[in-house]
């Protein structure tokens, strides 16, 4: 177990995420899964970001073969953001996302579960940091199934005007993947804010304004 952590460690170290992907979905699922779980915690951002697409790609093509296993790891997932846990829940929100962004079936049945964690009459999560993260994964998940997140809409919106950069920031990411009209004289305001902020998106970490994300937002 030792030597199978380190190696999928090394993969994700690499430059190439495509290349370590293409390697990690070759193995059995079942093996992979919890040491990326794993290192969804690790120190660079690089390392954790690439957990994250992994874990959208084995744990869909874990789905295909057996759709309860795949579910079990989304309610672990949810586990980590619960209180009782006694973790912090960490990238969670955005392996959901991601999972979800991979399979359609999973996509279904866990996007409200999502949605959920911005509402303050749902399972709302008071963390700002784990809020960042629900508003990204809501952002990738618009991506592949728009449709999916439009009751995110209403709680996306007040993150709009947020005086975090962060938050802010994920919440135009949020809102351009929705591409609600609600939300439009929001973005309007903030086409021209020079504030940047760090975004995984295609594969790769960028540097990017959020007056940038603003106006691609409103193509």
């Amino acid at each position: 177990m030792r030597q199978l952590k380190a190696q999928v460690l090394a993969l994700l170290r690499a430059d190439d995420l495509p290349s370590a992907l293409a390697a990690l979905v070759q193995w059995p699922p079942r093996q992979v899964v919890n040491p990326l779980i794993g290192l969804l915690y690790h120190g660079e951002p690089r390392v954790r970001w690439h957990a994250v697409a992994a874990l959208g790609q084995v744990v869909a093509c874990l789905a295909d073969e057996d759709t309860e296993a795949a579910r079990v790891v989304m309610r672990r997932l949810m586990w980590s953001l619960n209180d009782e846990s006694g973790g912090m829940g960490w990238g969670a929100p955005e392996a959901m996302a991601e999972i979800m962004a991979n399979h359609q079936r999973l996509a279904r049945e866990y996007a409200c579960i999502l949605v959920s964690y911005l509402n303050p009459n749902g399972n709302f999560l008071e963390h700002e940091g784990l809020q960042q993260g629900v508003l990204w994964g809501l952002g990738r998940l618009a991506q592949a199934h728009p449709d999916l997140v439009a009751a995110a809409v209403p709680f996306v919106r007040p993150y709009l005007s947020s005086p975090l950069d962060d938050l802010r920031g994920m919440a135009v990411w949020a809102a351009g993947g929705v591409r609600d009209p609600a939300t439009r004289d929001a973005l309007h305001a903030l086409r021209n804010d020079p504030t940047s902020i760090t975004i995984f998106d295609q594969g790769r970490l960028a540097r990017r304004t959020i007056g940038q994300m603003a106006q691609a937002a409103l193509v």
